[in-house]
């Protein structure tokens, strides 16, 4: 079995505490407290998890990644580090894009950040999750994008639609930009103006 979850774990770990508890993210309104907050209450709070996608329980998530945001940084970092026990055999289906994408959420952030060398198991891993995240995320884009990129197999989002634009990158970067990091994201965007326009700064994301 791959550890990809694993070791980026250890590097996100490693960026918030060398960060500090109040540095930026590209996370709009997170400084990295609330960032290792979010990922503490992702895995250890299942009461107060749904509200990161239910809007109707948003209030109850917000009040608790707030209290552990507000307790002692080094030990909330501890945490992200351990991971919950028992999920541990489900690490890596649950978190080989979603520590990428937050490790990349603190580097990115911080001046004079440099893309970092991606192993080629691990960007095929990566390649192999742009499909899905793409299609969930950009699916009521008002046009068809076309989506290429060394290892990544092209593939069309919103296929009945009139006007295209075409997205190319490696798989990290496509990553980034189908979870809402479109800015941070070093991708191509071809197109009609205004539609690449529009999809550069659309709201991405699940």
């Amino acid at each position: 079995m791959t550890a990809f979850a694993r070791s980026e774990r250890a590097a996100l770990a490693d960026a918030l505490l060398a960060a500090g508890p109040a540095a930026p993210t590209l996370c709009e309104g997170w400084a990295t407290r609330d960032l290792a907050a979010h990922l503490v209450l992702r895995e250890h709070r299942p009461d107060a998890a749904a509200g990161i996608m239910l809007g109707a329980v948003a209030g109850h998530t917000k009040k608790v990644q707030d209290r552990l945001a507000a307790g002692d940084y080094p030990a909330l970092v501890g945490r992200v580090r351990r991971g919950p026990l028992l999920l541990r055999p489900f690490d890596e289906a649950m978190n080989v894009v979603e520590f990428f994408v937050h490790l990349e959420d603190v580097r990115r952030a911080a001046p004079g950040w440099t893309p970092r060398e991606i192993p080629p198991p691990y960007a095929e891993a990566l390649a192999g999750r742009v499909k899905t995240s793409a299609r969930m995320s950009a699916r009521r884009f008002p046009a068809r994008i076309e989506v290429s990129g060394p290892g990544v197999a092209p593939f069309t989002v919103n296929e009945k639609q009139e006007h295209t634009v075409r997205v190319e990158g490696a798989p990290g970067e496509l990553v980034l930009f189908f979870t809402g990091r479109q800015s941070a994201a070093e991708v191509s965007v071809t197109g009609p103006d205004d539609l690449a326009e529009k999809l550069r700064g659309a709201r991405l994301g699940i």
